[in-house]
């Protein structure tokens, strides 16, 4: 085993996420730092994929936000995430959901797993 993939196993065992995957609706908490003071807020929204693997691993969340579409990748192993809370497990058939890029309203649901 070469020294990165060492490091990256490091890395990715300390943290205890939730199993989430594309079309889920997640919360996730994060922290942000503003000169010398930190607060927690939140981004609520549907997981439009993973990427990546081990330490480099990454996902992108999609909400609509004043009727404007905005997404946020974060990647998965960041020191600022504070905790990831699963709130509906979304049936979808692909790994990738960009299709929600181009629907609005009603169109843009997902359904939930039973």
């Amino acid at each position: 085993m070469n020294i990165t993939e060492t490091i990256a196993k490091e890395l990715t065992a300390g943290t205890d996420l939730p199993n989430f995957k594309a079309g889920d609706n997640i919360t996730v908490y994060y922290t942000i730092k503003e000169g010398d003071k930190q607060r927690t807020q939140f981004f609520k929204g549907d997981v439009i994929q993973r990427k990546g693997s081990g330490a480099t691993e990454t996902f992108t969340i999609r909400k609509i936000s004043h009727s404007v579409g905005v997404e946020r990748i974060f990647p998965i192993n960041s020191p600022l995430i504070e905790k990831i809370e699963v709130n509906k497990k979304g049936k979808v058939r692909r790994a990738r959901i960009y299709y929600l890029r181009e629907l609005t309203g009603k169109k843009a649901r997902i359904k939930e797993a039973r």
